[in-house]
């Protein structure tokens, strides 16, 4: 038989978890307020913390304010046999920690015991990347005889491949962001925290041809937005990964190849012509070095796979 519960234990138990989304609620709003980070990041620890409080609902554990590394560690495992990826139970993992130090900050727990915890591995896979000569391939794939907008594709595409930017990073791109005589662009990032980056001549020559040719005939509107949508808005997201992959597939790039792997392309090649990896982490934008840290295992891989298929003694 199971251990009988007091009368009241369930009553208990839906107080604390009434007490622990209340105090998620709150949390949020801080975020939103105070922290200046981007909204997408505030809904997604949102999404993490609500689906965590519903786990501690379900299995009648404790409020956050009672937290124990155990029932941190249970929880972990929990997404990990529901299939969830790394990358989004680590996210799961810095909502619950950031969480837990503003409670502390509140003074509502002594200790956080997420800080106890290690982040689950990331990056189980390393991202698709192309060589140099397949990105220069998809960066010719747009052509006027199967493509209306081929000039605006080569410009975005370019664009995307000479920064390193991010879909959404491109897709904000005002007109007034890109100084195309000095050959630099304004991006704004996660936190809406800006940073200059370099446009390489290739990426220049296509956005001018761009903006001579075609930008205005899109126009219709007031949008200040350096790349527009065919009906002349602002270009989205799903819009820029539609595009991208059209030329992957074009190309024959792998079905995996997104806008972000474009991303990864940059990264790599910016390695191994002998960048430095604290000079990429801030062309990436990325807070944390040990995000930027996964293209040296990407590089590493690609100059053994090299040496194993060139070396006479391989």
């Amino acid at each position: 038989m199971g251990r009988r519960r007091p009368p009241n234990s369930r009553l208990q138990s839906s107080d604390r978890q009434a007490e622990s989304a209340s105090q998620v609620r709150a949390f949020v709003r801080y975020l939103d307020a105070e922290c200046g980070l981007a909204f997408n990041t505030v809904e997604a620890y949102r999404r993490d913390l609500a689906r965590f409080v519903q786990w501690l609902r379900d299995t009648s554990g404790p409020s956050l304010v009672g937290l124990s590394i155990g029932t941190l560690s249970s929880y972990l495992e929990y997404l990990r046999d529901e299939g969830q990826a790394a990358s989004s139970a680590a996210r799961s993992l810095v909502a619950i920690k950031m969480m837990l130090r503003y409670l502390q900050l509140e003074g509502l727990v002594a200790d956080n015991a997420a800080d106890l915890l290690a982040s689950p591995k990331l990056w189980k896979k390393l991202p698709t990347v192309l060589s140099p000569e397949a990105v220069d391939r998809l960066l010719e794939a747009p052509v006027p005889k199967h493509d209306r907008l081929w000039r605006r594709d080569r410009a975005i595409l370019s664009t995307m491949y000479a920064t390193g930017c991010r879909a959404s990073e491109c897709c904000d791109l005002r007109q007034g962001d890109v100084r195309l005589a000095v050959r630099t662009a304004l991006l704004r990032g996660k936190g809406n925290k800006e940073r200059q980056v370099t446009l390489n001549p290739r990426a220049v020559a296509a956005i001018v041809e761009y903006l001579d040719e075609q930008r205005a005939t899109l126009a219709r509107g007031a949008s200040d937005r350096l790349f527009l949508s065919r009906t002349g808005g602002p270009l989205s997201r799903i819009a820029l990964w539609e595009l991208v992959k059209k030329y992957a597939v074009r190309i024959g790039a792998p079905a995996s190849f997104s806008p972000h792997s474009l991303r990864h392309s940059f990264a790599t090649h910016m390695l191994a012509g002998g960048a430095e990896i604290r000079a990429l982490q801030e062309m990436l934008g990325h807070a944390n070095i040990r995000t930027t840290q996964i293209y040296t295992q990407v590089d590493s891989t690609r100059m053994r796979a090299v040496h194993q298929s060139c070396h006479p003694r391989a």
